[in-house]
């Protein structure tokens, strides 16, 4: 089973309503796509409130894939807000298992950044988030080229399933040690596939400039890109029960377009979706 989604729903203007507010934004996208990812909870763990009103307005089926906390990744740079690491891995559990309870929860993305290279130290530390994330299925995703060398490829993978890993299998732009090959390998019943665009410029550029991120991310798929994406994605299906595909290359709103293209292209028919509610005066009669 493959589903697809996209990372966030607040900024994908093909798929709302003309009439929607920014409160109507997560129900509009919840009748295009199945999934998506909450990048919000990278920034800053979701409280208990938030998170229930986010269950509201999903249908029964709809599930998240919610991004790890940047002080659990290592990508934090101020001051971390919690007194302790426990006390950090703690308020996420918490907030993690609201989702779970609710059976909306695919999976706990943990992405590392490119300086998370493949080092012993490193690989205890993955060891150790395993061991705080007990009771959840969590994806992984490297940035840094080491973890698939020639010399460590075979036991990344490996290492990934002795854990139960999902393996993040990303397609993006190869521009040196901070970015990673696509490599279609799963490594557990389930697999996830990030869609981060082919921008190379902005891929390298990271930071250099105060728009880097929208830079980074500004890249549209033509269609026999995403066909070679496609089959690329079949071949991983055969591996497991289940692939979550998410486009993150929205910087020029191309995310959601690129979404729809490659489901026509892989026929697929997204069940209990929201309700595609007419706008006002809006049909025949």
């Amino acid at each position: 089973m493959i589903k697809i989604g996209l990372t966030g729903w607040g900024d994908h203007p093909s798929i709302y309503r003309t009439n929607s507010t920014k409160r109507d934004k997560l129900f509009d996208y919840s009748g295009h796509f199945p999934i998506v990812e909450l990048d919000t909870s990278f920034y800053a763990i979701p409280s208990a409130q938030n998170i229930e009103k986010w269950l509201n307005e999903t249908p029964q089926n709809f599930q998240f894939v919610m991004k790890a906390y940047q002080g659990i990744t290592g990508h934090l740079r101020e001051d971390n807000p919690y007194e302790t690491r426990n006390d950090m891995f703690e308020a996420f559990r918490q907030s993690a298992s609201i989702f779970q309870e609710a059976n909306k929860l695919a999976m706990v993305l943990v992405q590392f950044p490119p300086w998370f290279d493949c080092t012993v130290k490193n690989v205890n530390y993955i060891r150790y988030v395993k061991q705080q994330l007990d009771g959840f299925q969590v994806a992984i995703e490297f940035r840094n080229r080491t973890w698939y060398s020639a010399e460590r490829k075979e036991e990344t993978i490996s290492f990934l399933k002795e854990h139960q890993f999902i393996h993040t299998v990303c397609d993006e732009p190869q521009a040196g040690i901070g970015s990673v090959p696509f490599v279609a390998e799963a490594t557990h019943q389930k697999a996830l596939v990030r869609i981060h665009g082919r921008n190379v410029f902005g891929w390298r550029n990271s930071g250099s400039t105060e728009n880097w991120r929208e830079v980074r991310f500004l890249y549209d798929y033509n269609e026999e890109e995403l066909s070679d994406l496609a089959n690329k994605i079949k071949k991983l299906e055969q591996q497991c029960d289940e692939v979550y595909v998410l486009f993150n290359n929205n910087s020029g709103h191309h995310a959601a377009d690129n979404a729809k293209t490659l489901q026509q292209m892989l026929h697929l028919d997204f069940e209990g979706l929201a309700p595609k509610q007419l706008d006002f005066f809006e049909g025949e009669f």
